[in-house]
């Protein structure tokens, strides 16, 4: 796992600024940095190396190939690099080093781009440099496990694994792009392609772009989660629950074993939950020694899943180290957020998240984890919950409008927080279609663009996607795969993982576990009002169901009593009237008014206010103090 950046610029730059670009993201790789440059091209590659394979000096990068063709700045893990290094021997490939960076640049150079690509399986996101082509090349894997960002700066083409890197690029001013701002406000992070400044944009999963000097950036997909999707409807898996639990657990060990291939200590986080006990327990499988596995756990026993993964820990007989977070610990991070989330990011489960990733971080270098279940294996409760909802889609649109248009919103409101909720439900009753009743579900504001001053709602996955075929959870589960998962749940996991220089790998995302998942019917994965009932399956094998049967919960933190208590004078200085007027990027009236609602005893604005309580700490650190 590393930090990647460079730019393609004329030759009059000062192409020095590649080390501060490379400095901007050393936390991503504390291990070694390096730079590569070609003024005249007009192309500078910058590395930071967190050191995993390999870690002698010959898994440097940016990285020349043997052929001397391509250099290449990368960032992730390729763990079929031994099998596709076997291949390119056959044809006559040469290798001095056992780094996957190495094989992967042979591969380039025997098959092109986009066809080596295809044959990667990992996790991945890197700049190629074609001297022969003249054209620099940034790929990101099919799932957009680790994130690519890219745009314009100063007539310059800049891209980085975080926008640090584009902002140490000289003259970088963009502004804040207001359309994405509103998107923000709706979902809670900014949903790819966009970014929080305008001319700046994250390169989608499973794509690669393309661009020469002078010229525009064109972009490709070589992988779609739409396409699989389609092609599961088109040729489902036709085996017996026996049969595909058989195929998912061969698939899901192999994809887990290559991610146990390591040179420094590897571990896993077990939070007990179905998803991560079966990582674990298919690692345990494969280990000689017992896995190192970490939890963290929380007084307040209605957050709290600490014991549940102590008690999975002792049945697979893994080495577990536990720690009981107290408020003031996890308090304590508030303050580092707008710098690890380097655009506005809000989802509150990055907190314990990255308590966790740092626990981890003191023992081990890699830590798998479990993300992807539920988006895979239709695990979430609003799955079931949409689809309750959904059947009041019966009704005719024009009498339902008249109900929405109806409602006495004022003897609602008077009801309090329970009020604003039924209110809120209610007006999903004037969705015209499931999926925009799905986006309305899932959104947080439901107007944005009016909270935002000069705000608009650019297209996003649930607006431009609303076509998607099959069945209600076989749609949502493509939403959630190719907007919510690495906009939100990777995005999350990456930038924790990496403030604390730890490698997170995620096996039940393998692209062909999830080629696998699409497959599926909706009977082996839904049963009795139950999501994930094929990994259950797979999960019995290794744990007694009574060690995993119960109740989701999440990575929850007690965001109500926080606000109203510890975070109440953090809160009231960056929600203060005159600094929202001076900044012109809110409704300052409405944000005063949630917050004294919220003070006066109204929990309904509680996330409303996370949300906007991120985007203003974001904006202290990074815009008021440029």
């Amino acid at each position: 796992m590393c930090g990647i950046t460079g730019f393609l610029a004329n030759s009059g730059w000062p192409f020095e600024c590649i080390d501060s670009m490379a400095g901007a993201i050393a936390h991503r790789g504390p291990d070694d940095s390096g730079s590569w440059a070609d003024p005249g091209a007009g192309i500078a590659l910058g590395h930071r190396r967190l050191s995993i394979l390999d870690l002698s000096a010959l898994g440097r990068q940016p990285m020349v190939s043997n052929c001397g063709r391509f250099v290449i700045a990368y960032n992730g893990e390729v763990y079929n690099f031994r099998t596709i290094r076997t291949e390119l021997r056959a044809l006559g490939h040469e290798f001095k080093g056992d780094s996957d960076t190495e094989v992967i640049v042979a591969g380039m150079a025997q098959w092109g781009v986009q066809e080596a690509v295809k044959r990667f399986v990992g996790m991945f996101a890197f700049a190629l440099w074609d001297r022969g082509e003249r054209a620099l090349y940034l790929v990101r894997d099919r799932l957009g496990i680790k994130p690519l960002y890219y745009g314009r700066v100063a007539n310059a083409f800049v891209f980085g694994s975080e926008l640090k890197a584009l902002r140490a690029f000289p003259g970088f001013c963009n502004d804040i792009d207001r359309g994405a701002l509103s998107l923000y406000f709706r979902h809670n992070y900014i949903p790819a392609p966009h970014s929080i400044y305008q001319g700046v944009r994250k390169l989608e999963p499973g794509s690669i772009l393309r661009v020469q000097p002078g010229g525009e950036p064109s972009v490709i997909r070589y992988w779609s989660a739409d396409e699989v999707w389609d092609r599961g409807l088109q040729a489902p898996f036709a085996g017996s629950m026996d049969e595909g639990a058989e195929r998912l657990h061969d698939l899901l060990a192999d994809a887990v074993g290559l991610r146990m291939i390591s040179d420094v200590p590897i571990g896993a986080f077990l939070s007990g939950g179905i998803d991560s006990s079966l990582v674990v327990a298919l690692m345990q499988a494969q280990s000689s020694r017992p896995v190192k596995t970490f939890s963290i756990g929380f007084r307040e026993q209605e957050f709290d899943e600490a014991h549940y993964a102590k008690a999975v820990a002792a049945h697979l007989g893994t080495d577990h180290t536990e720690l009981y977070v107290t408020a003031e610990d996890m308090l304590s991070v508030i303050p580092l957020l707008p710098k690890i989330w380097d655009e506005p990011f809000a989802d509150s489960s990055q907190i314990p998240t990255y308590c966790v990733s740092r626990l981890a971080g003191g023992h081990v270098t890699v830590s798998l984890s479990g993300d992807g279940g539920d988006e895979l294996f239709a695990g979430y409760d609003r799955y079931f919950w949409s689809r309750r909802v959904r059947r009041l889609l019966a009704v005719p649109l024009p009498l339902r409008k008249l109900i929405v248009a109806g409602l006495p919103r004022s003897v609602l409101a008077s009801l309090g927080s329970l009020g604003r909720k039924a209110a809120w439900r209610l007006d999903g009753l004037g969705c015209a279609s499931f999926a925009e009743l799905y986006r309305f579900l899932v959104s947080h504001q439901k107007k944005p663009a009016e909270f935002v001053l000069g705000g608009f709602e650019p297209e996003a996955e649930l607006s431009r996607n609303a076509d998607a075929r099959g069945d209600i959870f076989h749609r949502m589960t493509l939403w959630d795969t190719v907007s919510y998962l690495p906009d939100d749940i990777l995005t999350k996991v990456d930038r924790a993982s990496m403030a604390v220089g730890l490698e997170a790998r995620v096996p039940i995302l393998d692209h062909r576990v999830v080629e696998f998942a699409a497959s599926l019917p909706l009977s082996m994965k839904v049963e009795k009002g139950q999501g994930k009932r094929i990994l259950r399956k797979v999960l019995s094998r290794h744990v007694p169901d009574a060690l995993v049967d119960r109740p989701k919960k999440g990575f929850g933190v007690p965001m109500e009593r926080w606000l109203g208590r510890e975070l109440r004078d953090w809160s009231e200085s960056l929600l203060d009237q005159n600094r929202l007027v001076r900044q012109g990027y809110l409704d300052h009236q409405a944000v005063r008014r949630m917050w004294e609602r919220f003070l006066a005893g109204d929990t309904y604005y509680c996330h409303f206010l996370w949300d906007i309580l991120m985007f203003q700490a974001w904006l202290a650190e990074w815009e008021e103090n440029r």
